[in-house]
């Protein structure tokens, strides 16, 4: 049975992006004291910013940087240069200010990426997780028979879209592929690849963060009618699904 949704609303964005600093901070110490790494899924827009405070004090030399690998839920498919390639926000505003090493950051294929092949990208960046699944850097989930990520860090868009499901969207019902891809994203740019919901699902951790109003009707949807019509509604976690909400996306609870 997965864990309940769990809420906490902040009085301000400053204050919820202290508290993710601290909940990923601590995951990340019992990861490494536990096993000795530390999985993190990374997703694109505001959550880089978020995260801004994890290169501050207390964190920043706290936390041991060199046994976390990192990944991205999904991906715009485009070069890694491009403003809206998720690599390169999570690269300027987070990661290039951390020391975790290269080879655990693990990005969409850099030329297919800029060749535009959505397709391609989700086959190749399926191989790479069933690589390391087989390097033992990722284990099966005992409960999904899906890799099993510590935590992966969320938000949701204004239409209740998280990752690249998107309402209305047939990627929502994949349950064969670990990466799916989609070339009519309603969002621009229209070529993403997503992990899919049972893979969402199969991470210890997950932690959906949302601030502003754009959202809060989503967020109402879910919270008090949980609306399936919207994926967000269907995220869950191994042992916890923990919602961050800023006092205006929590407006219309």
């Amino acid at each position: 049975m997965a864990p309940q949704r769990k809420m906490i609303v902040f009085p301000t964005k400053n204050e919820l992006s202290e508290a993710m600093a601290e909940y990923t901070a601590n995951l990340s110490a019992k990861f490494i004291k536990e096993k000795g790494l530390f999985t993190v899924v990374l997703s694109g827009g505001d959550q880089i910013d978020w995260l801004c405070k994890l290169v501050q004090p207390p964190y920043i030399d706290s936390i041991e940087w060199s046994k976390w690998h990192v990944f991205w839920v999904d991906e715009r498919v485009c070069a890694w240069e491009d403003p809206d390639s998720n690599y390169k926000l999570a690269m300027e505003g987070f990661l290039s200010k951390v020391p975790i090493p290269d080879k655990n950051i693990y990005a969409i294929d850099k030329h297919l990426a800029a060749d535009g092949n959505a397709e391609h990208c989700a086959t190749l960046y399926e191989e790479c997780l069933k690589n390391l699944v087989k390097e033992k850097i990722i284990p099966i989930s005992k409960k999904t028979g899906y890799p099993e990520f510590d935590l992966q860090l969320l938000g949701m868009g204004p239409d209740g879209h998280m990752a690249s499901l998107f309402p209305n969207h047939p990627q929502i019902n994949e349950k064969q592929k670990w990466v799916t891809y989609i070339t009519d994203s309603p969002k621009p740019p229209p070529k993403r690849i997503t992990f899919t919901l049972p893979v969402i699902n199969s991470t210890l951790y997950n932690l959906m963060a949302i601030c502003d109003k754009a959202p809060a009707k989503s967020v109402a949807e879910i919270m008090k009618h949980n609306n399936l019509s919207l994926p967000s509604a269907h995220l869950s976690a191994q042992v916890e699904n923990v919602w961050y909400l800023d006092q205006a996306a929590a407006s219309e609870l």
